[in-house]
């Protein structure tokens, strides 16, 4: 089973307020991934940042993106996405658009998610969350 991470966690690791790289070699015999979304989410963070700093996140994310697998949004994805979008709605339950489109895809693949944003992923039921440390 793999780990998808969350945009925070890759954000923070950039930030310096967590030790990413610590973070993901003391799992050694864990496979990480990413889902598509989050790689948008980061790229607009590039696309927003000042010429002063794009250069260096830009960089950043091409370091950390380059190992991991991009997981696509496909039909299973939307299935999945639907299912959990409805069943949060029936329980007056709202979450990121983004952060639905995450748990679906660790969900459809049987993975855990990995984000610093515990709150909001706990509210999907049977999905498995972890806070990096």
């Amino acid at each position: 089973m793999a780990i998808i991470l969350d945009a925070d966690v890759i954000i923070r690791g950039e930030k310096g307020t967590s030790d990413l790289k610590g973070w993901l070699e003391s799992r050694p015999n864990e496979l990480f991934e990413v889902a598509a979304i989050t790689v948008a989410e980061l790229w607009h963070g590039v696309e927003r940042a000042t010429a002063a700093h794009k250069a260096r996140r830009q960089q950043y994310l091409q370091t950390v993106l380059a190992p991991l697998p991009i997981i696509p949004y496909t039909e299973q994805t939307a299935f999945e996405h639907a299912r959990i979008w409805a069943q949060l709605e029936a329980a007056g339950t709202v979450i990121g658009p983004y952060d639905l489109i995450v748990a679906a895809t660790a969900l459809e693949r049987g993975c855990e998610v990995a984000t610093f944003n515990k709150r909001h992923f706990d509210c999907v039921p049977g999905l498995k969350v972890l806070e990096p440390h």
